[in-house]
């Protein structure tokens, strides 16, 4: 199956998995929620209608792509304390679920928001290919805003490192620049490198360990929000040590790209 190639880096990003206002986790890696949302936001789609099946055939829009993750560098935990609605005057701070107003004395409301910093993911997103075109093409030109998680997590440039491609999973085990934290050894050969995938690899055992996320969107409607279950498989894999991308990555991710013949 064919594949487009993005690379997720930014100061900064957010996804999450059993997020409630008072506390707002991040997942480890990009959930499949927070990548197809992405996409609807460069669609022009609005919350209410990301997942509007088509008329015609009555497909639910992205449904079909897969989702391979190279995790280049998994960041590092942060949590931002958040208070809001703190010293306002009354009937200004935050309002309550009858109507009225909490009192001044009760009207700061604090939550824990977590982020991952310094992260970078290379994925491979496969699926049909007239989806891959459009879904590329408007990556590059979104009519909304793309972010990784939150409003604030813009991504770093470049975000889209190849277009259609016959083999992505390969590009990424073999040929796309790698950002490490740290740079190989001189001595290594290879370095480890762990994978997020949405199948079990052909090439370990039927039985690996696998995990469960509830994070297949049925329906981005802010009040109506809902997810279904997925099965993903986190593998290390051995990759080369050739593939590290010296700081600043930049030159030789653009080296990459314009191998591309698009």
């Amino acid at each position: 199956m064919n594949g487009i190639l993005l690379r997720l880096a930014a100061p900064l990003m957010s996804f999450g998995e059993h997020a409630a206002f008072r506390y707002r986790d991040t997942n480890g890696f990009p959930t499949r929620s927070a990548l197809i949302g992405m996409f609807a936001a460069a669609d022009g789609r609005s919350r209410e209608e990301a997942l509007t099946p088509d008329p015609a055939t009555g497909a639910i829009p992205y449904s079909d792509l897969v989702f391979t993750i190279r995790i280049d560098r998994p960041g590092h935990r942060h949590t931002d304390f958040h208070t809001t609605g703190g010293g306002r005057a009354h009937k200004q701070g935050l309002p309550t679920s009858d109507g009225g107003y909490r009192s001044q004395q009760a009207s700061t409301h604090i939550s824990h928001r977590v982020y991952l910093a310094d992260a970078v993911f290379t994925v491979a997103v496969q699926g049909p290919d007239p989806l891959l075109e459009h879904l590329t093409h408007r990556l590059e030109q979104p009519a909304f805003a793309p972010y990784l998680g939150r409003r604030a997590c813009i991504p770093d440039e470049p975000l889209v490192l190849r277009g259609p491609h016959p083999h992505p999973v390969d590009e990424l085990l073999t040929r796309v620049p790698l950002s490490l934290a740290t740079p190989p050894r001189p001595d290594q050969a290879t370095v480890p490198v762990d994978f997020v995938r949405e199948h079990p690899p052909e090439h370990l055992p039927a039985a690996h360990v696998h995990r469960e996320l509830a994070d297949v969107p049925v329906d981005f409607t802010p009040t109506r929000r809902s997810y279904r279950t997925r099965h993903i498989w986190r593998t290390p894999e051995e990759l080369p040590a050739a593939l590290y991308a010296a700081p600043p990555a930049l030159n030789a991710l653009a080296a990459y790209i314009q191998q591309d013949p698009r």
